[in-house]
Protein backbone atom coordinates (compact mmCIF):
# COMPACT_ATOMS: atom_id res chain seq x y z
CA UNK A 1 0.00 0.00 0.00
CA UNK A 2 1.42 3.36 -0.99
CA UNK A 3 2.38 5.78 1.77
CA UNK A 4 1.85 9.53 1.47
CA UNK A 5 3.14 12.26 3.73
CA UNK A 6 5.72 12.11 6.46
CA UNK A 7 7.97 9.15 7.15
CA UNK A 8 6.96 7.45 10.41
CA UNK A 9 8.98 8.75 13.36
CA UNK A 10 11.28 6.22 14.98
CA UNK A 11 9.97 5.24 18.42
CA UNK A 12 6.58 6.90 17.92
CA UNK A 13 3.57 4.68 18.60
CA UNK A 14 0.90 5.04 15.89
CA UNK A 15 -2.67 3.86 16.40
CA UNK A 16 -4.43 2.37 13.34
CA UNK A 17 -7.20 4.67 12.07
CA UNK A 18 -9.08 3.18 9.11
CA UNK A 19 -11.05 5.57 6.95
CA UNK A 20 -13.51 5.54 4.05
CA UNK A 21 -13.43 8.19 1.31
CA UNK A 22 -15.37 8.68 -1.92
CA UNK A 23 -14.67 10.00 -5.39
CA UNK A 24 -18.15 11.21 -6.34
CA UNK A 25 -18.66 11.81 -10.06
CA UNK A 26 -21.74 13.28 -11.69
CA UNK A 27 -21.16 13.88 -15.38
CA UNK A 28 -17.98 15.96 -15.69
CA UNK A 29 -18.22 17.26 -12.11
CA UNK A 30 -16.84 16.02 -8.81
CA UNK A 31 -18.53 16.49 -5.44
CA UNK A 32 -15.97 17.69 -2.89
CA UNK A 33 -16.25 19.00 0.62
CA UNK A 34 -14.59 22.18 1.82
CA UNK A 35 -13.63 21.98 5.48
CA UNK A 36 -13.08 25.44 6.96
CA UNK A 37 -11.36 24.43 10.23
CA UNK A 38 -8.91 23.69 11.73
CA UNK A 39 -7.13 24.30 8.40
CA UNK A 40 -9.09 25.21 5.26
CA UNK A 41 -9.04 22.17 2.95
CA UNK A 42 -10.77 20.83 -0.14
CA UNK A 43 -11.25 17.10 0.36
CA UNK A 44 -12.86 13.98 -0.93
CA UNK A 45 -15.83 13.36 1.37
CA UNK A 46 -15.03 10.76 3.99
CA UNK A 47 -13.46 10.09 7.32
CA UNK A 48 -12.82 7.59 10.06
CA UNK A 49 -14.48 4.22 10.37
CA UNK A 50 -15.78 3.97 13.94
CA UNK A 51 -15.02 0.87 16.03
CA UNK A 52 -17.50 -1.87 15.10
CA UNK A 53 -18.71 0.04 12.02
CA UNK A 54 -18.58 -1.57 8.58
CA UNK A 55 -16.54 0.35 5.95
CA UNK A 56 -19.43 0.82 3.49
CA UNK A 57 -21.72 2.04 6.28
CA UNK A 58 -19.00 4.50 7.33
CA UNK A 59 -18.65 5.68 3.73
CA UNK A 60 -22.37 6.42 3.43
CA UNK A 61 -22.42 8.13 6.84
CA UNK A 62 -19.35 10.27 6.17
CA UNK A 63 -20.52 11.35 2.71
CA UNK A 64 -23.90 12.36 4.12
CA UNK A 65 -22.37 14.22 7.08
CA UNK A 66 -19.91 16.15 4.91
CA UNK A 67 -22.07 16.80 1.83
CA UNK A 68 -25.74 16.17 2.64
CA UNK A 69 -25.92 13.69 -0.27
CA UNK A 70 -26.77 10.02 -0.52
CA UNK A 71 -24.73 7.85 -2.88
CA UNK A 72 -25.27 4.85 -5.13
CA UNK A 73 -23.46 1.52 -4.80
CA UNK A 74 -19.72 2.17 -4.32
CA UNK A 75 -16.83 0.40 -6.08
CA UNK A 76 -13.55 0.05 -4.19
CA UNK A 77 -10.65 1.76 -5.97
CA UNK A 78 -7.80 1.13 -3.53
CA UNK A 79 -6.15 2.48 -0.42
CA UNK A 80 -3.24 4.54 0.85
CA UNK A 81 -1.79 5.26 4.26
CA UNK A 82 -0.18 8.13 6.07
CA UNK A 83 1.35 8.67 9.47
CA UNK A 84 0.18 11.82 11.21
CA UNK A 85 -0.75 13.51 14.44
CA UNK A 86 -4.51 13.97 14.84
CA UNK A 87 -5.02 16.98 17.15
CA UNK A 88 -8.78 16.42 17.40
CA UNK A 89 -8.04 13.06 19.07
CA UNK A 90 -4.69 14.03 20.65
CA UNK A 91 -3.03 10.94 19.21
CA UNK A 92 -0.61 9.77 16.57
CA UNK A 93 -2.27 7.65 13.90
CA UNK A 94 -1.51 5.43 10.97
CA UNK A 95 -4.40 6.46 8.73
CA UNK A 96 -5.39 3.64 6.38
CA UNK A 97 -7.56 5.38 3.82
CA UNK A 98 -9.82 3.29 1.56
CA UNK A 99 -11.25 5.00 -1.51
CA UNK A 100 -14.44 4.14 -3.37
CA UNK A 101 -16.00 5.46 -6.55
CA UNK A 102 -19.70 6.27 -6.30
CA UNK A 103 -22.35 8.46 -7.84
CA UNK A 104 -24.13 11.12 -5.80
CA UNK A 105 -27.84 10.25 -5.93
CA UNK A 106 -29.88 12.68 -3.87
CA UNK A 107 -29.25 15.80 -1.82
CA UNK A 108 -31.13 15.49 1.47
CA UNK A 109 -29.97 18.85 2.82
CA UNK A 110 -26.86 20.77 3.77
CA UNK A 111 -23.90 18.99 5.38
CA UNK A 112 -24.54 18.06 9.01
CA UNK A 113 -20.84 18.23 9.90
CA UNK A 114 -20.04 21.75 11.20
CA UNK A 115 -17.69 23.77 9.02
CA UNK A 116 -18.23 21.70 5.84
CA UNK A 117 -19.55 22.94 2.51
CA UNK A 118 -20.42 20.64 -0.40
CA UNK A 119 -19.20 21.78 -3.84
CA UNK A 120 -19.68 20.33 -7.32
CA UNK A 121 -16.61 21.34 -9.31
CA UNK A 122 -15.49 20.59 -12.86
CA UNK A 123 -13.18 17.57 -12.68
CA UNK A 124 -10.06 19.51 -13.70
CA UNK A 125 -10.67 22.21 -11.10
CA UNK A 126 -11.45 19.61 -8.42
CA UNK A 127 -8.12 17.97 -9.18
CA UNK A 128 -6.32 21.29 -8.67
CA UNK A 129 -8.23 22.17 -5.49
CA UNK A 130 -7.75 18.91 -3.55
CA UNK A 131 -5.46 19.58 -0.59
CA UNK A 132 -4.07 16.07 -0.13
CA UNK A 133 -1.83 14.57 -2.81
CA UNK A 134 -3.19 11.05 -2.29
CA UNK A 135 -6.75 12.17 -3.02
CA UNK A 136 -5.60 14.07 -6.12
CA UNK A 137 -3.69 11.00 -7.33
CA UNK A 138 -6.78 8.78 -7.01
CA UNK A 139 -8.92 11.30 -8.90
CA UNK A 140 -6.25 11.82 -11.59
CA UNK A 141 -5.93 8.06 -12.15
CA UNK A 142 -9.68 7.78 -12.50
CA UNK A 143 -9.89 10.66 -14.98
CA UNK A 144 -7.01 9.46 -17.18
Amino acid sequence: MRRYGETPRRGQVYHPRPGAYAVLLRGDRVLLTFQAEPDPEYQLPGGGIDPGEQPIAALHREVYEETGWTIGPPRHLGAWRRFTYMPEYDRWAEKICHVWLARPIRRLGPPTEPGHTALFLPAGLALEMLTHRAEADFLANLLS
